[in-house]
């Protein structure tokens, strides 16, 4: 982004934060320490930002396999505590909802019944390498990003698509740490955040839904990389740049028109629009287990969970 001028920086504010009662320190697992994820003082890590139709936030614990649900007011109850390390979270527009989880693939979350069940579990026999981020087509196709450990040292992360009729197939399998996903309104481009190659990637999508024109859209430098994002009704991409403490608004163009930066720690990793007219972005940060929020100019995109 040196090319660039550097774009007008905003502040964020603190719309609520994980309660005391549901923080775990001292208790993260031998396996995520011996993995570098995180130490024995991280009491929380939030991600998966979405919103219910009626305005509730949802949001996912991987370091301690929780989910939340956010009141419009900021209030957070817990749904569920289970074996896993949910990473990502979408809800459907016939209100089933979604988790993309590291440890378990492609689960649903029975909110009420406090429940988990499989909806993918492998890719045709082979197992995922771990799951990280989701996103739905305004046809009901979910894509999803496979992470797990890759990077620049072992470049295979992969993309799926689900259609809604059924069939699965993968659209990319050389990512360097596939993370973030999204589409413009038009649905034309698909967006891909390449965490430990710190850009961001871009794809041409066909009307038959295969991907064509794969190049990198944004480069980033800094930090841990790009990690969550959203797109605003203008086609504008937004990118949480985890281990920088900011969000970035990019045009269509991959012009930097936005600095948006944490009132709190460093790790920006996720973001979602909400609020009445949906201007709202609300953002998570790990380090301290707030989410933030920051009035935009444009609305965002609605999600599928939206539609119709």
């Amino acid at each position: 982004m040196a090319m660039y001028a550097a774009p007008p920086a905003m502040k964020t504010e603190v719309f609520t934060r994980i309660p005391d009662r549901y923080r775990k320190a001292g208790q993260l697992s031998d396996e995520r320490l011996r993995a570098g994820k995180g130490t024995r003082a991280t009491d929380s890590y939030i991600e998966g930002p979405s919103f219910d139709r009626q305005g509730n936030l949802y949001l996912v614990d991987i370091a301690f396999g929780l989910v939340f649900r956010v009141s419009p007011a900021g209030e957070v109850t817990q749904l569920i505590e289970y074996d896993g390390e949910p990473n990502g979270l979408k809800i459907h527009r016939d209100g089933r909802i979604f988790v993309a989880d590291h440890k378990n693939g492609i689960l649903l979350l029975d909110a009420e019944a406090g429940r988990v069940t499989p909806h993918i579990r492998r890719a045709r026999t082979e197992g995922f390498k771990g799951p990280n981020d989701l996103f739905f087509a305004a046809n009901g196709d979910m894509y999803f990003t496979d992470q797990g450990q890759t990077g620049l040292q072992d470049p295979s992360g992969r993309v799926y698509r689900q259609g809604a009729d059924g069939y699965f197939e993968c659209l990319l399998d050389n990512v360097p740490s596939p993370n973030g996903i999204v589409m413009n309104p038009a649905e034309t481009m698909l967006y891909v955040a390449a965490t430990r190659g710190n850009c961001v990637w871009r794809a041409m999508v066909l009307p038959d839904r295969s991907l064509t024109r794969v190049g990198l859209f944004v480069q980033m430098s800094g930090g841990a990389g790009p990690d969550g994002m959203a797109v605003d009704q203008a086609g504008n991409l937004y990118v949480a740049h985890a281990g920088m403490g900011a969000v970035w608004k990019f045009s269509p163009r991959g012009e930097p028109l936005l600095r948006i930066d944490s009132c709190m720690g460093h790790m920006t990793t996720n973001i979602a629009f909400g609020g009445q007219d949906n201007r709202d972005l609300f953002i998570t940060e790990s380090e301290t287990g707030s989410v933030l929020v920051a009035r935009m100019d444009t609305p965002g995109q609605p999600m599928y969970s939206h539609a119709g």
